[in-house]
């Protein structure tokens, strides 16, 4: 029978791979799009799973809310991307430093 002690380790180990391959990698910004959409899935698994735990829904309710900033802001990362990558010709994070004021 899977426990919340399960869920709630596959959460800890998630984000820890997510905070991972935020530090590890400061070259490509996609890498870090990705690494901070796996943090917030691995919190999101952590509302349902004590959710469920719970027996209450409004854990699961704030899923959705989350889900949704997650996709805009997935949407207009990868839109500043392109634009970034026209202009510039690159993704790099040091190479962007030329976009300080």
């Amino acid at each position: 029978m899977i426990t919340l002690t399960h869920f709630l380790v596959l959460g800890a180990i998630l984000f820890s791979i997510s905070i991972a391959g935020i530090f590890l990698n400061r070259k490509n910004v996609i890498l870090l799009l990705m690494a901070i959409e796996l943090m917030l899935l691995a919190v999101n698994m952590n509302f349902v799973a004590f959710s469920h735990y719970l027996d209450d829904l409004s854990g699961q309710v704030f899923v959705f809310f989350i889900l949704t900033v997650a996709a805009a802001e997935a949407a207009i990362g990868l839109a500043i991307l392109v634009v970034l990558y026209r202009k510039h010709a690159t993704i790099n994070v040091q190479d962007l430093g030329s976009l300080k004021g």
